[in-house]
């Protein structure tokens, strides 16, 4: 698995629900701001991905809640890959306050999706190479 790479996040009011904790659907967009940011830092942009004909796909997704965030607290969103054999990879993240208490753990399972055939590729890993400056960041 690459080292964590991270980004800081501060949740936002209207990111609240009524009990004035952070709502459950916002982690995802945490998370997926994270994996956007990783891939940035790659040199990996969203239109050189889908230029190569390939697109990242969710396929699962588990979202541990440890403790409460509130508005205004100011959060790291980790976001590692651990990559396997085959068409899939895990992408493991962690949301952590700046006091460093874990409020979320978050396991994702993705895989690169063909756009033309709608398959996932095999080897997601090399795709990710090739399109990268810098593949350290991912592990590579």
């Amino acid at each position: 698995m690459s080292e964590p790479f991270s980004v800081p996040v501060t949740v936002r009011g209207y990111e609240t629900d009524v009990q004035g904790h952070l709502n459950q659907s916002v982690y995802l967009n945490y998370a997926e701001h994270a994996r956007w940011s990783l891939l940035r830092a790659a040199g990996i942009s969203q239109s050189a991905l889908i230029g190569s004909g390939v697109g990242p796909v969710a396929l699962e997704t588990t979202i541990r809640y440890k403790r409460e965030l509130l508005a205004g607290d100011e959060v790291e969103v980790t976001c590692a890959f651990a990559w396997g054999e085959g068409k899939t990879f895990r992408i493991e993240q962690t949301v952590r306050k700046s006091d460093g208490t874990v409020a979320a753990e978050i396991t994702a399972v993705g895989g690169l999706l063909d756009l033309k055939a709608r398959k996932l590729v095999p080897g997601p890993q090399e795709y990710f190479r090739k399109l990268a400056s810098e593949p350290g960041v991912l592990g590579l």
